[in-house]
């Protein structure tokens, strides 16, 4: 039982981490393009770098809560 929600609580985490990281880039290639049409800019490409920066740095976020720091223990397991 308790492996069970052990494996589930970390497919909550990835799942977490990917759709941080991939709906910051989908976003701003849609807002890139939608620029594209609207007004002939041409900022997919600086959108696209703007929403992947955007995503590592929520991974970031969401790990450095996760991870613990040096000395400090783990508790309630």
């Amino acid at each position: 039982m308790k492996f069970e929600k052990e494996v589930m609580q970390n497919l909550a985490m990835v799942t977490q981490l990917g759709i941080s990281m991939l709906a910051p880039i989908i976003l701003c290639v849609f807002a890139g393009h939608w620029l594209d049409e609207r007004f002939g800019f041409h900022s997919v490409i600086v959108l696209l770098l703007f929403g992947i920066a955007a995503g590592v740095r929520n991974c970031y976020l969401i790990l450095k809560q996760l991870i613990p720091k040096k000395g400090e223990k783990k508790h309630g397991r």
